[in-house]
C-alpha cells in the first residue's frame, strides 16, 4: 500500500481599491507558488488550507470554492513511493498583513492578475499553471 500524503493550500485574492490582486509566494527553492502544506491529524482539508495560508503568509482567509486537486508521486527517503495530493482552494483574504514565514518560504507579495499569471508561467511549477488559470477564470479574469 503506497504511502499517501495530503496537502492543501490556496490561490489567495483580495480587492484593493476595486483592483483584484493575487497572492504568490516564493518558496524555499526560489520558485513561484501558492501557500500550502501538509494536513495535520484531525484537520479537514479546508482547515489545512487556511492554516497553511495563515502560517506562511500572515493572511487569514475564507474559502470561496475548491479549484482542483493536483496528484503526483515522489520518492521519500523513509516511506518510498508517496502518493501526494494537493487540494487547492480559491481563498479570499479577510485580514492580516503579509509576513513571510521565513522558515518555510522566501517571500510573499500581491500581484495584478496578469502579472501573477506571467510570473507563475515563467518562474512557477508547470502543474500549477492551470490552477492559477482556473482561479482567475472563477474570478472573472480572462487569461
Amino acid at each position: 500500500m503506497p504511502y499517501k500524503e495530503i496537502s492543501a493550500g490556496g490561490v489567495v485574492f483580495r480587492r484593493e481599491d476595486k483592483q483584484l490582486q493575487i497572492q504568490l509566494i516564493t518558496d524555499r527553492y526560489g520558485k513561484i507558488s501558492f501557500a500550502k502544506g501538509k494536513q495535520e491529524q484531525g484537520e479537514t482539508v479546508e482547515e489545512t488550507a487556511l492554516r497553511e495560508i495563515w502560517e506562511e503568509t500572515g493572511v487569514k482567509g475564507s474559502i470561496v470554492k475548491p479549484i482542483d486537486i493536483i496528484a503526483y508521486k515522489y520518492q521519500h527517503a523513509e516511506h518510498g513511493e508517496v502518493d501526494k495530493e494537493v487540494h487547492y482552494y480559491l481563498v479570499e483574504s479577510k485580514e492580516g498583513d503579509l509576513k513571510a514565514q521565513v522558515e518555510e518560504i522566501r517571500g510573499v507579495a500581491w500581484y495584478e492578475p496578469h502579472e501573477a499569471l506571467e510570473k507563475q508561467r515563467t518562474a512557477g511549477y508547470d502543474n500549477n499553471d492551470f490552477i492559477l488559470e482556473k482561479a482567475l477564470k472563477m474570478l472573472g479574469v480572462e487569461n
